[in-house]
């Protein structure tokens, strides 16, 4: 994400159909900070990486652990054709 990039927190949750409440408590962000953010106060970059992930990607950030990163880093280096399989079997498992 650029620093360019602006998300519409605003959009996104009325999108999704909850309240502030629901949606800004996914990111470890108050209701009324939320509210703030989409009343166009700036919102800190990190929480903008994980509105990203959480709401539009559907990432369950309370699944995600270190060690996934370091397994993918260590694929995307000494293992790309196997990170690229692993990819497409989890995609098409997900489908199905």
């Amino acid at each position: 994400m650029k620093a360019s990039d602006k998300i519409d927190a605003r959009a996104i949750r009325r999108k999704l159909g909850v309240n502030q409440q629901t949606f800004w408590s996914k990111l470890g962000v108050t209701q009324s900070g939320g509210s703030r953010y989409e009343s166009g106060r700036n919102m800190p970059r990190s929480v903008q990486h994980l509105l990203r992930l959480v709401h539009v990607e559907q990432l369950d950030i309370a699944k995600v652990r270190r060690e996934d990163f370091e397994v993918i880093e260590y694929l995307k280096a000494n293992n790309p054709a196997l990170l690229k399989d692993l990819k497409k079997l989890a995609k098409a498992t997900k489908k199905a």
